[in-house]
């Protein structure tokens, strides 16, 4: 069992330690959250226990196993369940008789999500699914290293400066003049050393960058637009 050095900032309940369910307490406990983390299998339990405030074995279909979980004090479940032989249904079920906590559920086909939705789960998720689409949206875009979708035609993207812009200021690279896109922040390679004298590269946020910045080989650059602006950078 994990002790927890800070005040935790959510008490969190994770059921399902599938790869995404695994993923997802891990590092929601690294990221300062109190977590337990939930499976059948004990070998998972095995694996996660010491990564996470606490873990249990029990079989998620039974409602008398919930009554050894904090349930009134939880802020959060995450039923990761990812089976398609309704245990995620039924799990969903038991919690929402159990707490007004707010419930996040995986879905593994379309019956289900109309089953959760009729349910009133706070949202429904689809990992595989959303993988998926940033992977091709990433594809679709040559030349980006990480989008998220905003809506449909809206994305935030890191992108490799332009060799064009290069030692240029943002102000004198007319970037969202000429492109339509926001700057929202640069990522850059800084060389530090560590406490032995080593020289090491370590990648900084600059935050919120000032017209003046300078562009430098190597940045990478967070920025916010449409689509098919973001596509006139990348060629």
């Amino acid at each position: 069992m994990n002790k927890l050095t800070k005040i935790a900032r959510m008490k969190i309940i994770v059921i399902g330690l599938g790869n995404f369910g695994m993923s997802a307490a891990i590092n929601l406990s690294n990221t300062n959250n109190e977590v337990i983390a939930i499976d059948v299998d004990p070998e998972k339990i095995s694996q996660i226990k010491d990564q996470v405030a606490h873990a249990v074995a029990f079989d998620a279909k039974k409602e008398s196993a919930y009554n050894s979980l904090p349930l009134k004090n939880t802020d959060l479940v995450i039923i990761a369940i990812g089976d398609r032989n309704g245990t995620a249904i039924m799990s969903t079920a038991i919690i929402k008789k159990l707490t007004n906590a707010k419930i996040i559920a995986r879905a593994s086909s379309p019956i289900e999500d109309t089953i959760l939705q009729a349910m009133g789960v706070d949202q429904i998720i689809h990992p595989e699914r959303e993988f998926a689409e940033k992977f091709t949206k990433t594809i679709n875009l040559d030349g980006s290293i990480d989008n998220f979708e905003v809506d449909e035609d809206h994305l935030v993207s890191e992108i490799e400066v332009p060799k064009d812009l290069i030692g240029t200021t943002i102000l004198a690279s007319k970037f969202r003049e000429n492109y339509d896109v926001n700057i929202i922040t640069i990522i850059r390679q800084q060389k530090k050393k560590n406490i032995l004298g080593s020289t090491y590269t370590k990648k900084d946020v600059l935050g919120t960058p000032d017209p003046n910045t300078v562009l430098q080989k190597g940045d990478i650059l967070v920025v916010f637009g449409k689509d098919k602006n973001i596509k006139r950078i990348l060629k």
